[in-house]
């Protein structure tokens, strides 16, 4: 039997827009806010990158691929589920996280006091350990639309290993 470990990578990206009505999930937590993300699902701007960086690790497409928005039975889905349902595929494929690296560009609201819960969120859907899941925040500097509160975006990298 091989001892050997295939390693590979993947990022991910996405942004949406913020819109008055919607309330605010980041790394599965509402956060209290006045607006929210629009999107067809909860639209978590954070796990929706992360599950893209997963998914492109293991070769698996993307997103928008596996949960379409043009298919109701996704619309105002949790995407912890979404996420969980990823870690799901890949280990189909034989593929386990080593680490994952999320950064959530947004001049507001704070993270700091959710960034916990967030990796307890991730790490649970990911089947890792919370010390495996990697949070930041940056803003934009008052730059483009994050910078002008318009929305938000995040980036994502996801670390894979499988039997090799």
């Amino acid at each position: 039997m091989s001892t050997a470990m295939e390693y590979r990578s993947g990022i991910g990206y996405d942004v949406h827009p913020l819109v008055s009505g919607r309330k605010l999930f980041l790394g599965g937590v509402e956060i209290p806010y006045e607006r929210g993300l629009l999107g067809h699902s909860d639209a978590d701007v954070l796990l929706h990158a992360l599950a893209d960086a997963v998914l492109g690790a293991a070769g698996l497409g993307d997103i928008g691929e596996h949960f379409p928005d043009t298919d109701l039975k996704y619309k105002g889905a949790s995407s912890l589920l979404l996420l969980e349902t990823v870690r799901q595929c890949a280990a189909k494929a034989g593929f386990s996280i080593a680490n994952v690296d999320c950064v959530l560009l947004a001049e507001e609201p704070k993270i700091k006091p959710y960034k916990d819960t967030m990796k307890n969120n991730i790490a649970r859907a990911l089947d890792v350990e919370p010390g495996q899941v990697n949070i930041k925040a940056t803003t934009n500097e008052k730059l483009g639309f994050v910078g002008e509160k318009k929305g938000m975006a995040a980036y994502a990298t996801a670390l894979l290993r499988r039997q090799a």
